[in-house]
């Protein structure tokens, strides 16, 4: 038998569930239910003794409800003695607030990963975090995986004439000049200002855009505000088109109103969250291969960076 397991919370079942498919094995059985007033409860339903367990479990809406599910699976397999716990977190919420920008604010990416170092989880897996450093934040091993390794293929399978990268604020910079750089392209910034959370303004754009095709690169995108300003902007200089690829479709509030009806021509996402309705104009890639592939590599103590430099 495997001396490995796989469980599912409830926050994303699908991608799990492909997860397993790509590793050939069935995910093992945890009950979750609800008691009356809400709190969660927890059965492992089988042994997992002197196993190497994985939990799959992103942490987006409802945050507080998937993060404390999380929490409470991995206490219960920690006291099931399993050998070690990593958590699968395809997207980590919280992880926004990763400094203190004003005077009495919380830094709550660090008051999580506390939370889930006290729980139990022995590793944990992610994909792009919202600012890298947050690794720091734990005192155990942090896989931080590049969702750039889903969207090269087909960006390049898009054979746009003129191609260019833009980051959609002064913030992505690096994370754009990465694509930029792997593809060979230039690379323009739209410049804004935001006036407060979940609002922004764009301002101006740095570089020439005018008979381009413009590629968006960022983290992820809520209410999607920022992309479809900076799609305006880009083509109000005469960009020919306008393709934004986000890891993670956090795509709360306005934003399936905003990207069917603004000027944004594609919207590139991958699954580390479910989304709640569909969209003409969003186009869905799967992380399940490159998370199970990780799995696979941590328990056999593999490399994993390696799998990043011979497909990127």
């Amino acid at each position: 038998m495997s001396g490995y397991m796989i469980f599912s919370g409830t926050s994303n079942p699908e991608l799990s569930q492909e997860i397993a498919k790509y590793l050939e094995m069935p995910l093992s059985e945890a009950i979750i239910n609800r008691f009356s007033d809400g709190e969660i409860n927890v059965k492992i339903a089988e042994s997992v003794r002197g196993k190497d367990v994985f939990i799959i479990q992103p942490t987006s809406a409802p945050a507080n409800d998937n993060l404390m599910e999380l929490l409470i699976m991995t206490d219960a397999l920690k006291r099931s003695s399993a050998k070690s716990i990593t958590a699968v977190v395809p997207y980590y919420g919280y992880a926004r607030q990763d400094r203190k920008a004003a005077p009495r604010v919380p830094i709550s990416a660090k008051l999580v990963a506390n939370l889930m170092e006290t729980s139990g989880i022995t590793r944990m897996v992610t994909v792009d975090l919202h600012a890298s450093q947050i690794q720091g934040f734990f005192d155990i091993p942090v896989d931080n995986l590049y969702g750039a390794i889903l969207f090269m293929d087909y960006i390049r399978s898009k054979n746009f004439k003129n191609p260019v990268i833009a980051s959609p604020d002064i913030g992505g910079v690096a994370r754009a000049r990465y694509f930029a750089n792997k593809l060979g392209l230039d690379m323009v910034i739209v410049d804004k200002r935001r006036e407060k959370a979940n609002e922004s303004e764009v301002m101006n754009v740095i570089g020439d855009v005018k008979g381009k095709d413009i590629i968006l690169i960022d983290d992820m995108v809520d209410t999607a505000g920022t992309m479809v300003k900076g799609a305006a902007a880009l083509k109000k200089l005469g960009a020919t088109s306008v393709m934004a690829c986000c890891t993670h479709p956090v795509l709360s509030g306005p934003a399936y109103e905003r990207i069917e009806n603004g000027d944004l021509d594609e919207l590139v996402v991958a699954n580390t969250i479910p989304m709640s309705r569909k969209c003409s104009k969003i186009k869905m890639l799967s992380t399940a291969s490159m998370l199970g592939e990780v799995i696979r590599r941590v328990h056999n103590n593999e490399s994993v960076n390696s799998l990043f430099e011979s497909n990127t």
